[in-house]
């Protein structure tokens, strides 16, 4: 770290930086970056919904080939993460601005980045490529038809990876300039792309529930609509990003070498980052691991008479996607614009900046995560209902969904006490945190792979909630000794707080659920998706209501502070 001075802060210093400081927060300028990042989420996730439901109907959530296909294209994600994410997520941006204060605006260091990085990429995608058979071997647990087919869509999906580290190497660039759009906004084009690849699929193929799709049947044109689309899409997001970052005007051009450029810093630090992401990805295959035991042992309870339903990969995965989104949609874009101040409060050496934003930004964020909460706990069997091809899939679906709902709050309290570590350059810290989580997260799993089949995945979704919680405790106890008290007490009281106006939130959107039969196997939200999305409208605005009117009556102002100058900015244009 820059600086390990310990020595506290007032409270009311950690809450509400100081006015005159020049490197606290800057609200207006925050809000308006972090409502264009969210805008283009919540669009890019909306999409994104709309794409997965017509997977579900192409697939199925709960049939033969849907956890196959799931396998095989988390795969690309997966081992993006594990050996380049987080270099590209996490270091390069503090370096950025540092070469950005150079004379040529950092130019020189950012073609030599992205000729590096191109090439690394391209060798790293080759060589994954012609290892798919050993690598799906190794992360799944399905055999025989089941894994010729799994090989055959990692074949197609592989190739994502050099476009995954494009598409952020390129987004990090432009966020480190100061243009945050453009990176959130192009996966806009990927769900677009997908979109229409499924709907032709259906249209050409069948869906789920007229054809029963199963390996036996599959045919290679079903695995160029499905897996082809997806990786084209994929391909797409990346090159968009190209044509802001010209508008930079940085003259960008190939330009091999290193020396002299301080890419050999980013080098070492990328190192213990390598280390750090295969560790925690490595995770994350461990559990897709056990999620497939689930998987093979499908097409037996589906054969019974009758046929018995169970949770697999592919409900994990609809589920961990919908939990998401209020990290993705809101915590993910404050965190972003947060980062750069963080980075920069380090690179002044000035602790209490670093303070400052920390404890604004959780508490900002516990306002839309809890309330994301609520409203995945209210509504888990409508939304199950979105993501499946029969009521009885939607009611797994939402049973993954609830208990996933109760860690959504702790995932972006984790990620942003993370973000203060890489951006001080402190790159070992989280690399001793993710060993001690993932010795967690692995013991976790194999207890949830003992049980019966049927719960193996629901009890996955319960290792996932607990394990967030445990990551908040570690991260803060570590990050408490690298910087001292940053208002934890503060922040704590107001997430006590937001959690009393999500219960009670929850609970009149609940009233809402059970009125339209949402607890009656015959009721009028199972009956079909559009019904499923009446009762999703209906009840999240009484929900919304009912945890904003919470919040005024606990006196909690942090979302005032966050819309505030947005909503001014909106009156001023207005005007």
């Amino acid at each position: 770290m820059s600086e390990t001075n310990t020595a506290s802060i007032p409270l009311q210093d950690a809450g509400q930086p100081a006015r005159d400081d020049p490197s606290a927060p800057r609200s207006g300028s925050m809000a308006r970056s972090s409502a264009i990042m969210a805008a283009g989420t919540l669009v890019s996730r909306i999409l994104g919904l709309v794409r997965v439901a017509l997977l579900a109907t192409a697939i199925g959530a709960s049939g033969q080939v849907s956890d196959l296909f799931t396998s095989a294209n988390n795969l690309p994600n997966f081992i993006y993460l594990m050996l380049a994410g987080g270099v590209f997520n996490a270091v390069l941006v503090p370096q950025i601005i540092r070469a950005s204060r150079q004379p040529d605006r950092g130019a020189d260091y950012v073609s030599r980045l992205l000729t590096l990085a191109a090439a690394a990429l391209l060798v790293l995608t080759v060589l994954v490529t012609l290892a798919a058979p050993v690598i799906v071997g190794l992360t799944t647990s399905v055999t025989g038809a089941n894994l010729a087919l799994t090989t055959a869509f990692a074949y197609w999906c592989l190739p994502q990876i050099f476009f995954y580290g494009m598409y952020a190497v390129t987004g990090q660039i432009l966020n480190a300039n100061g243009s945050f759009g453009p990176y959130m906004w192009a996966p806009v084009v990927n769900n677009v792309v997908s979109i229409a690849f499924l709907a032709v699929f259906i249209v050409l193929m069948g869906s789920e529930q007229s054809e029963r799709h199963s390996p036996d049947t599959w045919t290679s044109a079903q695995t160029l609509l499905l897996a082809g689309g997806t990786t084209l899409g994929i391909v797409i997001q990346a090159l968009v990003l190209f044509l802001p970052l010209k508008r930079l005007r940085l003259g960008l051009r190939p330009k091999f070498g290193i020396r002299g450029t301080g890419l050999g810093r980013t080098g070492r630090l990328a190192s213990v980052t390598i280390i750090t992401m295969l560790v925690g990805n490595g995770l994350y295959l461990v559990n897709q691991r056990v999620a497939t035991i689930a998987s093979e042992a499908r097409p037996r309870l589906l054969a019974q008479d009758p046929p018995v339903q169970i949770a697999g990969l592919t409900n994990l995965e609809f589920g961990a996607m919908v939990y998401q989104l209020p990290h993705s949609v809101i915590a993910l874009s404050l965190a972003t614009v947060m980062f750069n101040q963080l980075s920069s409060a380090h690179a002044d050496n000035n602790l209490a900046a670093v303070r400052a934003t920390l404890s604004h930004g959780l508490r900002i964020i516990g306002v839309a995560t809890v309330f994301g909460a609520a409203a995945l706990l209210a509504f888990a069997g409508p939304l199950g209902m979105l993501f499946s091809e029969s009521a009885e899939s939607a009611a797994t679906n939402g049973v993954i969904i609830a208990l996933l709902a109760v860690g959504a709050p702790f995932l972006s309290a984790n990620f942003f006490l993370n973000r203060v570590f890489y951006a001080s350059e402190d790159v070992r810290t989280p690399l001793k945190i993710q060993l001690i989580l993932s010795v967690v997260g692995v013991v976790l799993a194999l207890a949830a792979g003992m049980f019966d089949p049927r719960l193996i995945v629901p009890m996955l979704a319960v290792a996932y909630s607990l394990g967030n919680a445990i990551a908040v405790v570690v991260s803060h106890a570590f990050l408490t000794r690298a910087i001292g008290p940053y208002g934890a007490g503060h922040v704590f009281d107001v997430h006590v707080r937001l959690v009393i106006a999500g219960i009670v939130a929850a609970l009149a959107g609940t009233a809402v659920s059970w009125a339209f039969g949402g607890y009656d196997a015959g009721g009028f939200v199972w009956q079909s998706k559009l019904n499923a999305v009446v009762v999703l409208a209906m009840g999240g605005i009484v929900l919304s209501v009912v945890y904003l009117a919470m919040l005024r009556l606990l006196r909690i102002t942090e979302l005032s502070q966050i819309l505030g100058p947005l909503l001014a900015r909106f009156r001023r244009s207005g005007a």
